[in-house]
């Protein structure tokens, strides 16, 4: 028996007998076959590189005025325009950017900060633990979630914390609710149950055998909400309630072209192409990261 072990170990590590494939590995495969994926996440790093060095490329100052200048169609100094003030519109979407993704990041980091210890929780304690949280949850999913953002903002006050804080806060039952389902289903494991029996306290167990079989779930959670807190974010700075006057975001650009929107089309277009552009790629990365991730994939890459 030992020398048909042996025998057998050497023969896959031979060169010419493939070797099966960690599940990170197939995940990379995987993502790395789909094109579309792979668009979303290019165009996604170049427009946070964009956000983080808008400093050194962008041509002008964001905030400067320059009246003489005021409503310039594209040119060759102002590629993109500029705008009822003279700024040039090209730096102002750069450093909206900035401020849009940030919205975007910051609002997903705390909804999970907060959403994912209370799934973990209420999933794998269950009973009158598990009926209050999800009682709570359900109580933030009966508002509409624009509304309540809305109305969060305005208890709060106007500010890009406020709707962060409103984002993350509207977005809490759906890390809690998914993470939830994925406990219930882990936590009747063999070796889960097994770690119990042997004495494991509450904390171990979650921490070291339900927290990392979570991990995908809340990659996947994260990579498809950012999207949407990018464009709640600019909806509720649209609506004047996130950045304030003159600090450029993506939503306020909207709302400071739209008196203009008929004379001077490149003060909407612009930012709205590029906040289509970069849902769209966040979606499709979101989606290949999915599909990436997901065990019961093919697994012949």
């Amino acid at each position: 028996m030992l020398m048909l072990t042996l025998e057998s170990d050497t023969l896959s590590q031979q060169p010419g007998i493939p070797q099966e494939k960690t599940p990170i590995q197939l995940a990379l495969a995987r993502f790395s076959h789909n094109r579309i994926a792979i668009f979303g996440l290019v165009v996604l790093i170049l427009v946070v590189l964009s956000a983080v060095f808008a400093s050194s490329i962008a041509p002008f100052d964001p905030i400067k005025r320059d009246v003489r200048n005021r409503l310039q169609a594209p040119s060759a100094e102002h590629w993109l325009g500029t705008d009822a003030l003279g700024r040039d519109m090209l730096t102002r979407i750069i450093y909206g950017g900035r401020l849009s993704l940030w919205i975007g990041f910051a609002a997903v980091m705390l909804s999970l900060v907060v959403g994912v210890p209370l799934g973990l929780i209420s999933g794998y304690s269950g009973g009158a633990v598990d009926a209050v949280i999800m009682r709570i949850m359900d109580l933030i999913l009966a508002f509409p979630g624009i509304i309540f953002a809305i109305w969060l903002v305005s208890m709060l006050g106007a500010g890009v914390n406020q709707v962060i804080l409103a984002i993350a806060f509207w977005n809490l039952p759906t890390y809690s609710r998914v993470i939830r389902g994925n406990v219930l289903t882990i936590k009747n494991v063999d070796y889960v149950m097994a770690s119990r029996a042997m004495g494991g306290n509450y904390l171990t167990v979650i921490m070291k055998h339900i927290l990392p079989n979570v991990i995908a779930p809340i990659i996947i959670i994260s990579s498809l909400s950012i999207s949407g807190a990018i464009l709640s974010g600019s909806s509720l700075s649209f609506l004047g309630l996130g950045a304030q006057p003159p600090t450029p975001e993506w939503g306020s650009l909207l709302a400071d072209g739209r008196p203009y929107i008929r004379n001077a089309y490149w003060l909407t277009i612009f930012p709205g192409v590029m906040l289509t552009l970069i849902v769209l790629a966040t979606n499709l990365f979101g989606d290949g990261l999915r599909d990436a991730l997901d065990p019961r994939a093919e697994t012949s890459v």
